[in-house]
């Protein structure tokens, strides 16, 4: 089992560790729902050294980037960032990931933990033919999520940067605590707020430091409740090797004026189902439950649980392309009224 560089620091505040896609993490501190309501109303601190980051340099690097991502990766200006996603020959997703643009022809890829040894070794049988580099420094970056309406002041106390200049999806160096970081203004939780990519022997003290000034430490439980609230989705649950992301919320990542692997079976596919967020009357739905309409199975949850703000379940859901419900979610058996719900479940900044 894995241990990111803030192990003994997770010990030390007391965080429930667990095992998530091999490595030690912490699930909580205290509690899912006042880590997940920190978040939402001040500022939370979360250990995602877990992730992958892959760095992709070379003259033909934005060509090769261009045909192994779904989004256009032409539109990256030095110092940007984007969502985008990997698709594969079949026009599904092999992962979602996010492209941060360094310099001229350097980018930096982050990757889904689980995934990075797949990720990999789709990325090298790709880069064949490109005059690329192919770097996995995953073993030499810590990353840690700053994210909540708080966040940007938090973080402003701990370094001499200006961060009112800095827009969503800005990329940029600084310093933080008195160590060197690489940040983002990216995250996973819907709220604003900045990704610190750092040297490991600099992440437990940016990251007490962080604490020190306010940050409430949170766990895989409220980072996984606040994505849900979010609408956002989570590989291995909404997005599949099976996954056609033209039949998701998320097709606008893909650019279709631009050639990509599997673009063409992507556009052959029809859609038979369709992606739409649940609120539940009572109970908590989970991955796997049924969705009925008039009684009949008409789709499953991929992603389910309790959303602290509205004090209700929720789930994200695929259900047959043009059934019209009313929905009812089975829970233990019984069938439980679901209401429709735009994303995301609740407002967000």
């Amino acid at each position: 089992m894995k241990k990111t560089p803030l192990y003994e620091a997770h010990l030390r505040l007391g965080a429930r560790m667990v095992d998530f896609a091999g490595y030690l993490l912490p699930l909580q501190y205290t509690s899912i729902l006042e880590e997940h309501l920190a978040v939402r109303r001040a500022a939370g601190v979360f250990d995602v050294s877990h992730m992958g980051e892959f760095l992709v340099r070379g003259e033909e690097a934005l060509a090769f980037l261009q045909w192994a991502t779904a989004n256009d990766a032409g539109k990256l200006k030095v110092g940007r960032a984007q969502y985008s996603m990997l698709p594969n020959e079949r026009g599904g997703v092999v992962d979602d990931v996010y492209l941060y643009r360094l310099g001229e022809e350097e980018y930096l890829m982050v990757v889904n933990a689980a995934n990075i040894a797949k990720d990999l070794a789709h990325l090298q049988a790709l880069a064949k033919g490109f005059r690329v580099e192919l770097e996995d420094a995953s073993e030499r970056t810590a990353l840690l999520a700053l994210q909540g309406p708080k966040a940007a002041s938090l973080l402003q106390g701990l370094t001499d940067l200006d961060l009112s200049q800095k827009r969503k999806n800005d990329v940029f160096p600084a310093r933080v605590a008195g160590r060197p970081a690489r940040l983002a203004r990216t995250g996973y939780t819907g709220e604003d707020g900045f990704e610190l990519f750092l040297a490991p022997e600099d992440a437990e003290p940016v990251f007490l430091a962080l604490v020190e000034a306010g940050a409430r430490p949170a766990g895989l439980g409220a980072r996984d409740s606040l994505r849900l609230e979010a609408g956002f989705p989570l590989y291995g649950h909404e997005l599949t090797e099976e996954t056609n992301p033209l039949c998701t919320p998320w097709a606008w990542v893909v650019k279709l004026d631009k050639d990509f692997l599997g673009k063409e079976a992507m556009r052959a596919q029809a859609c038979r189902e369709r992606l739409v967020g649940l609120v539940l009357e009572t109970g908590i739905p989970r991955e796997g439950y049924r969705v009925l309409s008039g009684g009949r199975p008409v789709g499953r949850v991929t992603s389910g649980g309790y959303s602290p703000l509205l004090q209700k379940g929720i789930a994200l859901a695929y259900v047959e392309e043009g059934a019209e419900g009313p929905f009812a979610v089975e829970v233990r058996g019984r069938a439980v009224p679901a209401a429709l719900s735009p994303l995301p479940f609740v407002p967000l900044k």
